[in-house]
C-alpha cells in the first residue's frame, strides 16, 4: 500500500473551510456562477450546453476541451494535452511516473505538500531547494546544481508560488529550462497561478513550449476561480508520457464529467476577460491589505505576491505563529494558514509565517474582524 501522510492543508480545510466565518486564506481567485460564465459563451455553445448528454467523455479529455486547452501553448497541440479531475490527479500520477526508487529529485520549499510527499512514496531520495526571503522572495540556481546528483531525474517547481507568491525572473527560468536538457531532467511545472500577474513581465513562459523535457501543470481551479469545475491538465510534448499517464488515470477518475468539460471551454475561450476581471479584484483588493499591513506594521512584514494571488507575511509578534493564527480563528472567525501547514522534513520552513489570500471579492470584512482582534489584544 502506498504510504502517504496526513495531507495537513486538506486536513485543515476540512474542518474549518466551510465553517469560519471569514475565509481569509483561500488559494483561488474569485469564482463564478453557472449562469455567469454561460453567458460568456456563444448562442451555439449554451444551446449545447442545454442539450449535453450526460454520458462518459473520452478519458484523455474531449476534443473541444484539448483543443481549447492547446490554445494557451505556443508548442503544444490538442495530441499534446490530458486532461485529468483537477490538478491533484494530474500531480499524482505524473510524479509517480517520471521517478523511482533508483532516482533523485529536487522540489521548491514551502511547497504544496504532496508535490514533495507523492515523490518520497515512490522511494527516489528527495532534496529540498529552498525559496529565500531577502526583502523578497528568491531562489539560487548556484544552490539548485549543487544538488545535483548523477541520478537526478527530476525537479519540481510551482511559479508563482503557493504560498510565498514569489516567481523568478524570465532569465533564471529559462536558465532552470536549460539546465534541465543538459542533463536530461524532468522540469515538472505547477503553472495553476498562471495569468494572474499584475505585471505583464513576470509572467513565465510555460515549461512545455520551452523544452520537450518540461512538464505543464494546469487547472481551472485557480487563475480562473472555477475549483467546482475539477478540470485539470498537463502539457507535455513527449506523447509516450502522456499516453502512460492516461493509462494510470483508468484507475483513478477514467474520465472527467461532460458538464464541467464544456463549461471549461467557455472558460478558456474566455480566459482574456477572466483573467482581466480576476487580476484587477487583486489589484483592488492590495489596496486594502496595504492599508491593514500599513496599521499594523509594528506585528507585520507585507508584501505583494509577484502573481497568484496568496503571499506568506511575516508576523513578528512575540508570542507562536500557529497559536496567533489559531487564536484569531477562534475568537473572530478569521481563518489564515498557520506556518505548521507547510513544514517540511527536507529544510527548514519559517515559523513566523502565515498564508493569506488577495484574490476573492471583498475581503474588508475579513480585515476588519482582523482588525477587532488586534484591537482587543
Amino acid at each position: 500500500m502506498l504510504d502517504l501522510p496526513d495531507f495537513r492543508l486538506e486536513t485543515f480545510f476540512a474542518r474549518w473551510e466551510f465553517d469560519a466565518r471569514h475565509h481569509l486564506t483561500a488559494s483561488d481567485a474569485e469564482s463564478m456562477t453557472v449562469a455567469e460564465l454561460l453567458a460568456l459563451g456563444s448562442p451555439a455553445e449554451r444551446a449545447a450546453f442545454d442539450a449535453l448528454p450526460l454520458v462518459y467523455q473520452p478519458t484523455w479529455g474531449g476534443p473541444a476541451l484539448r483543443a481549447a486547452i492547446a490554445t494557451l501553448y505556443d508548442s503544444c497541440g490538442p495530441d499534446e494535452v490530458l486532461a485529468f479531475a483537477g490538478a491533484e490527479e494530474a500531480l499524482f500520477w505524473t510524479l509517480m511516473e517520471l521517478v523511482t526508487e533508483r532516482d533523485h529529485a529536487i522540489v521548491t520549499v514551502p511547497n504544496y505538500q504532496s508535490m514533495e510527499e507523492v515523490v518520497r512514496a515512490t522511494g527516489a531520495s528527495l532534496t529540498g531547494l529552498s525559496l529565500r526571503y531577502d526583502g523578497g522572495w528568491t531562489f539560487d540556481l548556484d544552490d539548485l546544481q549543487k544538488t545535483l546528483r548523477p541520478n537526478t531525474r527530476l525537479i519540481a517547481v510551482n511559479f508563482p508560488n503557493n504560498p510565498t507568491g514569489f516567481s523568478p525572473d524570465r532569465d533564471v527560468f529559462e536558465a532552470l529550462v536549460r539546465l534541465c536538457d543538459e542533463r536530461g531532467i524532468w522540469l515538472f511545472s505547477d503553472e495553476v497561478y498562471r495569468g494572474l500577474e499584475l505585471e505583464a513581465h513576470r509572467r513565465l513562459p510555460q515549461a512545455a513550449d520551452l523544452s520537450e523535457r518540461g512538464i505543464s501543470l494546469n487547472v481551472m481551479s485557480k487563475s480562473f476561480g472555477l475549483p467546482g469545475l475539477r478540470i485539470g491538465w498537463v502539457a507535455c510534448r513527449d506523447r509516450s508520457m502522456l499516453s502512460r499517464l492516461e493509462r494510470r488515470k483508468h484507475y483513478t477518475s477514467i474520465c472527467n464529467a461532460a458538464p464541467s468539460e464544456a463549461l471549461a471551454v467557455i472558460a478558456l475561450n474566455n480566459r482574456d476577460e477572466i483573467w482581466k476581471k480576476n487580476r484587477q479584484i487583486i489589484s483592488d483588493n492590495l489596496l486594502a491589505f496595504d492599508a491593514f499591513f500599513a496599521k499594523w506594521s509594528d506585528l507585520f512584514e507585507w508584501y505583494h505576491p509577484d502573481g497568484g494571488c496568496v503571499a506568506f507575511p511575516r508576523y513578528l509578534g512575540d508570542d507562536d505563529c500557529d497559536s496567533f493564527c489559531g487564536e484569531l480563528l477562534h475568537r473572530e472567525g478569521v481563518l489564515l494558514l498557520p506556518p505548521s501547514i507547510y513544514r517540511s522534513p527536507l529544510l527548514e520552513v519559517p515559523t513566523d509565517r502565515f498564508r493569506i489570500g488577495v484574490g476573492r471579492r471583498n475581503p474588508e470584512p475579513a480585515l476588519e474582524a482582523f482588525d477587532h482582534f488586534l484591537e482587543s489584544r
